[in-house]
């Protein structure tokens, strides 16, 4: 049975989880910050883990199953979109070439407009209709659904959405019969709980020059305390992202919350009622002590992807299948033209 890691890069926390034949070994969570200041370290640490068959992510906006070693630089700019000017996730960039510089076994996953369960026309002018990091919570997902309700009748059984009140942004997936068929990405969605959440056109013209930076203030938490108005626009934003992926799921089994928010009193008080008309909620825990749900979920992927007992909900995900990038479907401006703005030349064929 394989032995593989799980890596989440978050918002606030850097997440590892390991599996050794389906049984967790690796539970750990550093500071984003400190993780990403010092590459070399989380590399140190994951050689020390010892051998392991196979590591998943972190892969940012994501690409389709490329090991490390064979990513070249136009596939970083890809997957981690990185802003010159600073903002986000800075560094993943130089740590992923440290991935590569130490032969790890690692491969970058991918995102969900990487999959070809999402219909061409959901894709269209879309980027982030949820990172790879999202993908990994719909394997924890359907794993945990399940092994809850029909552990031997498969994947195929589970029907969900799946709500992501993350320390940043709020992101939203529609699965059916053990596919992700649509999602909501945290920069095209509802407010988050640092960020504005998508913008008004408008808004963006007046705003000049948007930065990466931009895309994480806004939101109801950026202050501290948050404001009533600016909770009342999360809460309901957060509603209005389940109802909208009804449309593509009219019968979700139930809804899931998960994320580092999923847990407040008052936000989940407030946004259970206005879910629960749809369909019972629940919070997705998953099955580590420290690791957050998108590393599980993550090493949920490893494991499938290495051969070992999630490889039917693996293989029901059609991530083999994954193929593209993130610009193909863009037409606002062309692929090319977004291609030239991040500086890549070429392409991969």
């Amino acid at each position: 049975m394989p032995r593989v890691i799980g890596i989440d890069p978050g918002t606030v926390s850097f997440d590892l989880c390991g599996l050794d034949g389906g049984s967790l070994w690796l539970d750990r969570s550093l500071p984003t910050r400190e993780a990403l200041q010092d590459p070399n370290a989380l590399i140190e640490l994951l050689r020390s883990a010892g051998p392991v068959d196979l590591i998943a992510g972190p892969s940012g906006y994501g690409l389709p199953l490329i090991p490390a070693g064979s990513a070249t630089p136009d596939d970083l700019q890809l997957a981690f979109l990185p802003d010159p000017n600073g903002g986000g996730l800075g560094g993943l960039t130089r740590l992923a070439r440290g991935f590569a510089e130490a032969e790890l076994p690692l491969l970058y996953t991918p995102g969900v407009i990487h999959l070809p369960t999402v219909p061409r026309h959901r894709k269209r002018n879309r980027i982030d209709l949820g990172t790879a990091d999202k993908v990994a919570l719909a394997a924890l997902a359907i794993w945990d659904q399940i092994h809850r309700a029909a552990p031997a009748a498969g994947p195929t059984r589970a029907s969900l959405i799946l709500l992501e009140l993350g320390a940043a942004f709020t992101a939203a997936l529609a699965i059916d019969q053990g596919q992700i068929v649509d999602g909501i990405g945290g920069t095209g969605g509802p407010p988050g709980w640092m960020s504005g959440g998508a913008w008004d056109g408008e808004v963006a013209w007046l705003a000049g020059p948007v930065t990466k930076a931009m895309l994480f203030r806004g939101g109801p938490g950026e202050s501290g305390a948050p404001e009533t108005v600016g909770l009342e626009a999360y809460i309901e934003g957060a509603a209005k992202a389940v109802l909208a992926l009804t449309g593509s799921v009219p019968n979700p089994r139930e809804i899931l919350l998960s994320g580092r928010h999923a847990g407040d009193e008052d936000v989940s008080a407030r946004l259970r009622p206005r879910l629960e008309a749809v369909a019972p909620v629940r919070r997705l825990l998953g099955f580590a002590r420290e690791a957050r749900q998108g590393a599980q979920g993550a090493a949920l992927m490893a494991d499938g992807l290495a051969g070992g007992s999630a490889s039917r909900m693996v293989e029901q995900l059609r991530i083999r299948e994954a193929s593209g990038t993130v610009l193909d479907y863009l037409t606002v401006i062309t692929p090319t033209e977004a291609r030239r703005r991040l500086g890549i030349q070429g392409s991969r064929e």
